[in-house]
Order: C-alpha cells, then sequence, then structure tokens
C-alpha cells in the first residue's frame, strides 16, 4: 500500500476542510435575516429526502471505523448484522413517536419540552442534564475517533486536524445555526454514501482471501456474545437515540408525518447496508491476514486499518475525504442540538443566542483535551448507554393517556434508580461492591467472557421502573395521608382536565393563556409546567 505522503495528506484533509467552511459560511450569508426560531430549529420545513440524508450523517460517525469492525472480529458474522440491524432499526423510533409528541406538543423541538409540559419543572432539567452529558460524551467520543483515525491513515499527530474541525463547525454553525447544520449534513450524508461505495467496490477488487481462514477463524460461528448482544445493543442504541437532540430537531423539522415515516425510513436502510459494509471491513480483515486474531500485538479496534495497509495508496485519499465528512457532519449536529437544547431548557430562549453559542464553544475545550486522553470509543458510548436505559423507559410511560397519573416524580427517581440497580447487581455478581460501581463505567466493555454487560442492561431499565413505581407509591401514600391530615379530597388520581378538552394544532397540555407567540422571533413559547410531584 501505501500511505499517501505527507503533503499529499495534507492537501486532502484541509482541503475538504476549508471547502465545508467556504460552503457553509456561504450558505450563513444566504440565511443572515433568518429568525431566531429559524436559527433554532426548523419546525415543519423539510421534505423526506433530506430528511434521510440528514438523518444518516446524523447517524453516523468516524467512531463506525472502529467499532463495528471490532465487534465483527470478536462475534464474527452474527456480530455485525446484529449491530448493524440494532443501530439502523431504531431511527424508526422517530417516525413512529415523532407525529405522537408532535401532536401534544407542536411548537417544541426537543424532547425535553415535551418533558417540561407533561412532567414539570425538575424533570425537564433532569433530562436536560443527561441529554447534554449524552451529547458531550458523543462529541469527546467523535474527536476521539477523529485523532485516532487521521494517526492511522497518515502517521501524523491526529490534534491539528481535530483543532481545525472544531474551528470549522464552530464558526459555520454558530453563523447560520440549525438550518446550516442540516444543509450541510445534505452534502455530508450524499458524500459519505457516494465514498461508501466506491471504497466497497476497491476493497472488492484489491483484496485477496485466503479461504483456508475463513472456517479456522471461528468468525463465521455464533457466539455466547454475540447471542448476549442481541438483547443488549437494541436497548443500548434504542433509549440512547433519546437522548440525542440533533435527531429530534430533525423529526420535528418535517414537513409532514409522511415525509417523517418515509425519510426516517430511507435513512434506517441506507444506515444499515453502510453499517454492515464497514462492519464486514474486520471480517475480510482477518480472512484476508490483514488482521491475526492470534498475535497479541495486533489491536481488532483498527482492523479496518490493517486491511486498508493491503489497498492502493488512492484508497486511503478517498477514506480521509470520507473521514472528514463523517466526522464534520456529526460534529456541527451535536453542536448545533446543543444550543438549541441549552436555549430552550435553560433560557426559555429568552437570553442573547450569542451567549449561549459562547458557552458551547468554551464546552468544547474541554472536549478537545478528554478526547486526546479517551482510549475506548466503544466504553463513552456505553456509559451514556446505561444512563438512558435507566431513565427512558420510566420516561415514555407519559406519552401514554393511561398513565395520567405517571408524574416527573417517578421518572427521576426511577432513573436515578436504575443507575443504582447496575450498581447492586454488580456488587452482588462479583462480590464486591468497587466492582459494581466499575460496572457502571462498563470498564470491561461489552467483551467480557462473562454476564455482566448483559446484567447490567437488564437491570438498568427493569430496575430503572421498579424504583419509578416504588416512587409512585410513596408519593400517592403521602399525598393520601396529607389529604386525610389536611382535611381536603385525596385527588392525586383524578382524572387531569386536559384530557377531555383537547383542541387539534395545540399544545395538549396547555392553557391558552399559557401561549405565547412572539411572531418577530419566530417563537411560540408554552408556560405549561407539568406536575413533578
Amino acid at each position: 500500500m501505501g500511505q499517501p505522503s505527507t503533503q499529499a495528506s495534507n492537501a486532502i484533509i484541509y482541503l475538504s476542510y476549508g471547502a465545508f467552511l467556504v460552503f457553509g459560511c456561504y450558505i450563513a450569508f444566504r440565511l443572515r435575516h433568518q429568525s431566531k426560531g429559524e436559527y433554532l430549529s426548523g419546525n415543519r420545513t423539510q421534505t423526506a429526502f433530506p430528511l434521510a440524508l440528514n438523518f444518516i450523517a446524523s447517524a453516523l460517525g468516524s467512531g463506525i471505523l472502529f467499532s463495528y469492525p471490532q465487534l465483527a472480529t470478536i462475534t464474527g458474522v452474527q456480530g455485525v448484522v446484529i449491530y448493524a440491524i440494532t443501530s439502523a432499526a431504531p431511527l424508526m423510533i422517530f417516525a413512529y413517536l415523532g407525529p405522537i409528541i408532535r401532536k401534544k406538543c407542536p411548537e417544541g423541538f426537543v424532547l425535553t419540552e415535551w418533558t417540561r409540559q407533561r412532567y414539570g419543572i425538575v424533570a425537564a432539567l433532569y433530562l436536560s442534564f443527561l441529554t447534554l452529558v449524552t451529547m458531550f460524551l458523543y462529541m469527546v467520543a467523535e474527536l476521539s475517533a477523529l485523532q485516532q483515525i487521521m494517526n492511522a491513515l497518515t502517521g501524523m499527530d491526529g490534534l491539528p486536524m481535530v483543532i481545525v474541525e472544531c474551528a470549522v463547525t464552530t464558526i459555520y454553525t454558530s453563523l447560520g445555526g440549525f438550518k446550516i447544520s442540516f444543509i450541510t449534513d445534505n452534502i455530508q450524508g450524499a458524500m459519505v454514501v457516494a465514498l461508501i461505495i466506491i471504497a466497497t467496490i476497491t476493497v472488492g477488487v484489491e483484496t485477496k482471501i485466503d479461504k483456508t481462514l475463513i472456517d479456522s477463524s471461528g468468525l463465521t460461528k455464533p457466539t455466547l456474545l454475540g447471542w448476549q448482544l442481541l438483547y443488549i445493543l437494541p436497548v443500548a442504541v434504542l433509549t440512547n437515540d433519546f437522548f440525542l437532540s440533533n435527531f429530534w430537531i430533525r423529526t420535528f423539522a418535517s414537513k409532514t408525518d409522511k415525509d417523517l415515516r418515509i425519510g426516517v425510513s430511507i435513512a434506517a436502510v441506507v444506515t444499515l447496508i453502510i453499517l454492515t459494509l464497514v462492519g464486514s471491513t474486520g471480517l475480510i480483515a482477518t480472512w484476508s491476514g490483514a488482521f491475526d486474531q492470534n498475535n497479541p500485538d495486533q489491536d481488532g479496534s483498527i482492523a479496518f486499518f490493517y486491511l486498508l495497509e493491503q489497498l492502493p495508496a488512492w484508497t486511503v485519499g478517498i477514506v480521509l475525504v470520507m473521514v472528514v465528512s463523517l466526522s464534520t457532519a456529526a460534529f456541527d449536529s451535536f453542536q448545533s442540538a446543543m444550543v438549541s437544547t441549552a436555549s430552550n431548557d435553560f433560557f426559555r430562549n429568552k437570553l442573547n443566542i450569542w451567549w449561549v453559542r459562547g458557552g458551547v464553544v468554551l464546552i468544547i475545550f474541554p472536549v478537545v483535551v478528554l478526547a486526546l486522553k479517551a482510549p475506548s470509543i466503544l466504553q463513552i458510548y456505553l456509559i451514556s448507554d446505561l444512563v438512558s436505559a435507566s431513565t427512558i423507559p420510566v420516561l415514555v410511560l407519559g406519552l401514554s393517556d393511561r398513565f395520567y397519573w405517571w408524574r416527573g416524580f417517578e421518572v427521576v427517581v426511577g432513573g436515578l434508580g436504575g443507575i443504582l440497580s447496575v450498581f447492586l447487581f454488580g456488587t452482588i455478581y462479583f462480590g464486591s461492591a468497587l466492582q459494581g460501581a466499575k460496572l457502571i463505567l462498563l470498564e470491561q466493555g461489552l467483551y467480557g467472557n462473562d454476564w455482566s454487560a448483559f446484567g447490567a442492561f437488564v437491570a438498568a431499565p427493569i430496575g430503572g421502573l421498579l424504583w419509578g413505581f416504588g416512587a409512585l407509591a410513596v408519593r400517592l401514600a403521602y399525598q393520601f395521608f396529607d389529604a386525610k391530615i389536611s382535611g381536603h379530597r385525596f385527588d392525586a388520581l383524578d382524572r387531569p382536565a386536559y384530557l377531555d378538552n383537547q383542541v387539534e394544532g395545540a399544545p395538549e397540555y396547555a392553557a391558552s393563556d399559557e401561549i405565547h407567540s412572539d411572531p418577530q422571533n419566530g417563537l411560540v413559547t408554552v408556560d405549561h409546567k407539568g406536575k413533578f410531584f
């Protein structure tokens, strides 16, 4: 193979970033007269195909070049198929729940707005904190992956590329907000699909498979971990998608529910294909001899890059452009989503947007520092997955009108209780409180040869629900005795009035005097706060 020369690598990388910067600034100039509401969101403005490209770009990131091939070298074909399906299929939840939440909260553009109106301020701030922390961790993982990839592909220090990417995406998202992230994601999503096709053809033509390695590798046989992942990954990925505001902003941006369903369906299929192809590089690297499972000096997380060593240098050039596209698309989505979430949840869109934007810029500094120290991209994802697995099951109960008596207190206690349940399970399983605490961080990842990770992802959602219903019992008991002592009627289980007074196209939970329109800024603010206790 070869690596491109240092000059060629620099030219490819920085010209790609330069092109995105120029294009982004041009679009920002065209959008210079947009309102504050348009800066933060794009409700009911996008058709199916642009939505599909955006969901594809947001669902991927340069980290896929590590995690999917690595899993393939451990669990084989079974792991590739399960990981790809369980990563792509959860996107369909936005096609299903998006219309339901938009009907209940038509002026919202993030999940936390519905949470505020349904469960109250405390639960909304709790979810907002988890949402922002999750996006922070995803940004760390993205930059960590970028730095490692650039080092592996070019032999150069990846830090300058990380800094340039942060600068480029910060400049154009600061100037254009959500819309510019949406437009650039269209271009980047289309580029990624085209480059994946070219790279796939190249790998197919240039790689020579040693057929004797197929059987001896054992990668065509099912494994215990592969079967465990059939449960772990759907729970982890599905619940974690709820914490990603970049998905929700795009969900609410769909013109119609039909556009949303079509766009998300296309994105799910294309994402499934891309992730299967990327994961298969781990299999191909093993079967071509590029990666040796029995060599302790080789790391399965960089199996993709071992395979690239057997390909022509121009292939690496294509992959460099693809990596820049993947990474900038993911990173600018997280930046714009952070601004929209913080502005809406903490400041009710009343603070000057440049103060919020400045806060997100400051957050990038610790993101870069942590990214340079984070050794495992997969572990970063798993920590946030465990938190979401604890919280989301107790949160979504409130989407059903049958659970009108479910309140924010149960959501917060259930979410925290789910994490505590993981600790309790780990303490009992390992016989050590220290090991139980370490299980919350999933230090062994998914690849420990035991049932600890599986048990953690069972304990989190089930424990969360049990703690939630326990909190419900405590709350109802307190309110019952309080009513008896105070001499007033016990009304904690009364059916709320909003269920019988719903108006088509209006917020479900709010009265008319709680809805305030600001035409100048293009915003509609709802002051209604659901019941926490």
